[in-house]
């Protein structure tokens, strides 16, 4: 759905809205996604991640941060379900996790950004 499908001066009877009010539930999880990509650093190591799959090393070497800075950033965004990890030996392995949200948080990004996705 686009910003065009909403008629925003369009108010539908209250018992029309109640009945698609989203859960406090959904709302907390929109929420705690939207906070942790709120901060610019968060939100680059985001964006990488949903391009590739990366250990902290290369995410630190790509954003000019430390690597603890970086597992900071990786946890909070982990804990928001917005990555997930995978162990490869002594290395841990980052990607954009595979859910609804993430796949349309990372194309807002890129139209609000108007970045072009590389692949």
């Amino acid at each position: 759905m686009n910003a065009s499908e909403h008629n925003l001066s369009h108010i539908p009877p209250e018992d029309e809205l109640m009945e698609h009010i989203p859960t406090v539930e959904t709302i907390r999880t929109v929420a705690e996604a939207m906070k942790q990509l709120g901060d610019p650093s968060r939100l680059r190591i985001f964006w990488l991640l949903c391009h590739c799959e990366e250990c902290v090393i290369n995410i630190a070497a790509a954003t000019d941060m430390t690597s603890p800075a970086v597992s900071h950033h990786l946890r909070l965004l982990k804990g928001a379900g917005l990555i997930t990890s995978r162990r490869d030996g002594k290395e841990m392995y980052y990607r954009a996790a595979d859910t609804e949200m993430v796949l349309k948080l990372h194309h807002t990004i890129e139209d609000i950004a108007r970045i072009s996705c590389p692949h």
